[in-house]
Parts: C-alpha cells; sequence; structure tokens
C-alpha cells in the first residue's frame, strides 16, 4: 500500500470516528495552555494483570490482578515473576515513575497533561502519586460534556480514536508502555515531521529509581541520567531498525521494527533538513 494513502487512510479512520469532539477537545486543551503533553498512561487493570506488573500495589490488588490473568484464557502466560519484568523493562511506568520522570527531564508542575489511557487501577490512590507532582492533569471527562461523551462511549474504538488524535495533535507525546497505539502514533507524529515524542527507557528508569529508592542517588542528582539516558529517544529521525544479519522468513519480520512505528525513510520525503541516524 502506498505511504500516502496507508498514513491518510489511518488518519481519516481516526478522524470521522472520532469527529464528534475530537477537534473541540484539541481546542479546549489549548485554551488551558499553550502547549500540552499526551501521556499514554497504561496503568488499566488489563494491562498490568497480563504484563503481570504490580510493583507498588498492595496484596489483594496484586492477587485481584492474579485471578483475572488465570481466568483470562486466552492469555497464555499465567505464572510472571513480577520482579524480573520490572527489572527487564517490561512493566509500564507507574503513575509515581511518570511522575518522577517528567521531574528529572525538566517539566514544571503547572504543565499541563493529557491523559490518553483508560480508567487507571486504584483510581485516585495511584494516581494522586502523579497529580502531587504534576496537578494540570486533563482526562477526555473533564473537556466533554456529558452529551458529547455519550455519543461515543458505547463505541470502545471511538473513544481510542479521541485518545488517538488529541496524542496525535500534542506538542510532547510520551506513552508509558508500548503497545499498538504507542506505536502507531510514534509512528504517525515522525510522518507529520518528526514530532517530539519522548520514549521511556524502562529498564534503564527501574534502574535509576530502585538507586533513589535505596538512597543510592539524590533526588537533585537524578535529571542528568535520565536526561543521558534518554539524548536519542525524543522522535528524531533515524532509520528503522532492521533485523540482526543472518534473519530470514517470519523471525526477521518479528525482530525488524514496525513500518508504522518508524515510516522513515521510505514513507518520509528526502531533504536537507532530514538528519539520519
Amino acid at each position: 500500500m502506498p505511504c500516502s494513502i496507508s498514513r491518510s487512510s489511518l488518519f481519516s479512520f481516526y478522524r470521522d470516528t472520532g469527529k464528534v469532539t475530537q477537534q473541540t477537545l484539541v481546542e479546549r486543551l489549548r485554551s488551558r495552555a499553550e502547549k500540552y503533553i499526551a501521556l499514554h498512561l497504561r496503568y488499566e487493570k488489563d494491562m498490568l494483570s497480563f504484563t503481570g506488573c504490580t510493583y507498588g500495589l498492595t496484596d489483594a490488588e496484586s492477587e485481584e490482578l492474579r485471578i483475572m490473568r488465570e481466568k483470562t484464557s486466552h492469555w497464555k502466560m499465567k505464572n510472571i515473576n513480577s520482579t524480573e519484568q520490572r527489572i527487564n523493562g517490561l512493566c509500564p511506568l507507574t503513575p509515581k515513575e511518570v511522575g518522577i520522570f517528567l521531574q528529572a527531564l525538566g517539566y514544571p508542575p503547572s504543565t499541563l497533561i493529557y491523559i490518553a489511557a483508560g480508567e487507571i487501577y486504584g483510581g485516585n490512590t495511584h494516581l494522586s502519586e502523579l497529580t502531587s507532582r504534576f496537578p494540570n492533569i486533563v482526562f477526555k471527562e473533564m473537556l466533554a460534556s456529558q452529551e458529547e461523551l455519550k455519543k461515543i462511549s458505547s463505541h470502545a474504538s471511538q473513544t481510542a480514536a479521541l485518545d488517538y488524535i488529541i496524542s496525535i495533535e500534542s506538542d510532547i507525546f510520551i506513552p508509558s508502555h508500548s503497545g499498538n497505539m504507542a506505536r502507531t502514533v510514534e509512528g504517525h507524529r515522525r510522518f507529520l515531521g518528526h514530532r517530539k515524542t519522548i520514549t521511556p527507557d524502562r529498564k534503564g528508569l527501574v534502574e535509576l529509581f530502585d538507586k533513589l529508592e535505596a538512597g543510592m542517588l539524590q533526588v537533585s542528582s537524578l535529571p542528568r541520567p535520565v536526561k543521558q539516558l534518554h539524548r536519542n529517544r525524543v522522535g528524531a529521525p533515524r532509520r528503522r531498525g532492521g533485523a540482526p544479519s543472518g534473519i530470514r522468513g517470519r523471525a526477521r519480520l518479528r525482530l525488524e521494527e514496525s513500518f508504522y512505528q518508524n515510516p522513515f525513510p521510505e514513507c518520509i520525503c528526502n531533504s536537507q533538513s532530514v538528519l539520519v541516524r
């Protein structure tokens, strides 16, 4: 499929399914602040249960997630070591970790942050660990009227479409975990001119957060290693990563970077202003 058709068709799908309020919500966000961050906070119950990530949760919450995973027949992995998952960077960042991460990057508490996600597990109990650092947090329910949301609330794809468009239009997009939407938004933003997308190095961040928790690192010393860790993870132009040499067939397709995550160079015009890394 030609690049222009592929990308424009995808954008049209999300635009049309979310046309009830998508542009209105972006305008309402812009009326609150000149710039905003779209945070894809993957801290929903099903995500935590599927990945087996229980760091920061109570024993009761962890058990609830285990039971959910056991009862979901199409999830093949049942016995998951949460500690290993987190150390290997396979867990979504918690609301607290996201807050510490944004602070280390230098964003002020007044930063406007749109939460592009479903219901946060544990509600305000866990979300408060982010809002205590960044109180200017906005959900779609805070921007749209009940009547506006009622028209799309029965269709999960249309609700997701709103988050998708608002993420595309944001000044900065930050996903707390990789996934289909996060990868597609990243690729779409690259297609539109390499708009800033900060992809957290979760494995590296966990090492820093654990040192911070153990008193081996001071909060005042955190910004430098965090910024160093992400100097090449802000959506700058780079060629799509391929599979290791010698890998062929389906294995190659599984290992190479998704076209939808990074359409460069095939679907982005070359110019002297584009830096290939």
